[in-house]
């Protein structure tokens, strides 16, 4: 930006600099004081008493109201700024430290998968995290691409079956930074990871767009509409392969933009099939982004990660499941366990793909085409 000339009454001349703009390189942590985790706690019980169900219609309708109520104003305060904040010094994630307090003996053992989750002993935490998208403001929602929609809040628990795959329930490979459905036109706008147990101590990743500041000559290709993006390892080979829909990488303001990317899938994935130029861009941009990529935060039980879904892409380090180290030994421990919500801020703009019924259940699969 130029610098502005002012002329004064007493026609002096002075410039004045727009102070400089350094890039945010990590996370916001805002660390819960314990009068607020208390809170936390008493809030989950008694929406439990008066709704039963995070997923209960009289719940959802009044999230809002409840959120701004409920909550700590303190938190409801940054969650609320955090959800119009796109400039150039928002990272785009925020990490709540000590949200809540988790009973592990009353939790018990890790389940083998997702599937054999008890939500019922997870109820309060998904009033919990439901409370913290409604102070955005934004709507829990669910896709039939994750799970056939699985409900508002998704466990997310290593699977021995999947340990090598690019998805939540893997643990022995790298899961490479993206945002979460990358290949959907009506992706989440925020997610919620509330981390129920990591004993592990597996780091999560984090990557903002925002860590590049403004818009260079290595980002401007990623606004052409030349990137495919198929759909992720949640789903069979064939399914995946032969989707000839391209889109920009980098959309919206053009100066400090948002993303969609999926670094498994648009650079590592020999079916995904870019072109020549699309591939030449996607590994420039990609040489960069890398050094961007921030791991040094280890989630805690009680620990809630709030994200930016345009602004921010997540994954996590490769861990081994059931072990944690010490003094140089590995030993074993309960299995990590991790809970998602996504939100979306307006149901107007995702009704075309919804269902009929459920306005808040997202049926779209692939770049607007529709689950059948």
């Amino acid at each position: 930006m130029n610098n502005a000339i002012v002329t004064l009454p007493d026609s002096t001349t002075e410039i004045w600099k727009e102070p400089s703009i350094t890039p945010p390189s990590a996370p916001l942590i805002v660390d819960i004081t314990a009068r607020e985790s208390t809170a936390m706690f008493y809030i989950g019980q008694k929406l439990i008493r008066e709704y039963g169900s995070y997923e209960n219609p009289a719940f959802i309708a009044s999230l809002h109201l409840n959120a701004y109520q409920l909550l700590p104003e303190r938190i409801a305060r940054i969650l609320s700024n955090f959800g119009t904040d796109y400039s150039a010094t928002q990272y785009g994630a925020i990490v709540f430290r000590g949200l809540i307090q988790v009973d592990q003996d009353e939790l018990g053992k890790t389940p083998s998968s997702w599937k054999e989750a008890d939500y019922e002993k997870l109820m309060a935490y998904g009033f919990i995290s439901s409370l913290m998208h409604g102070s955005v403001p934004s709507k829990p929602v669910q896709y039939y691409a994750q799970r056939k929609g699985g409900g508002l809040m998704h466990a997310i628990i290593p699977d021995e079956k999947m340990s090598h795959t690019q998805t939540g329930s893997g643990s022995r490979t790298d899961l490479f930074v993206h945002t979460e459905d990358a290949f959907l036109f009506h992706q989440a706008d925020f997610l919620s990871f509330l981390f129920i147990r990591n004993e592990e101590q597996v780091p999560s990743t984090l990557y903002s767009i925002r860590s590049h500041g403004a818009t260079d000559e290595v980002m401007r290709p990623l606004f052409r509409p030349l990137y495919k993006c198929p759909k992720d390892a949640n789903y069979a080979q064939d399914t995946a392969a032969g989707e000839e829909v391209t889109t920009a990488v980098l959309y919206g303001n053009k100066t400090y933009p948002f993303i969609r990317f999926d670094a498994a899938e648009q650079l590592y994935n020999p079916d995904t099939n870019q072109s020549g130029e699309a591939m030449h861009h996607l590994e420039e941009f990609w040489r960069v982004a890398k050094t961007y990529i921030y791991n040094d935060f280890v989630p805690a039980a009680g620990d809630l990660i709030f994200v930016n879904n345009h602004l921010c892409a997540h994954g996590r380090n490769a861990f081994l499941a059931g072990y944690r180290e010490e003094k140089g030994v590995l030993v074993p421990c309960e299995r990590r366990m991790m809970l998602r919500m996504m939100s979306k801020t307006s149901l107007i703009n995702i009704r075309e793909v919804t269902k009929t019924e459920d306005p808040y259940f997202i049926m779209e699969e692939h770049y607007g085409s529709i689950f059948r």
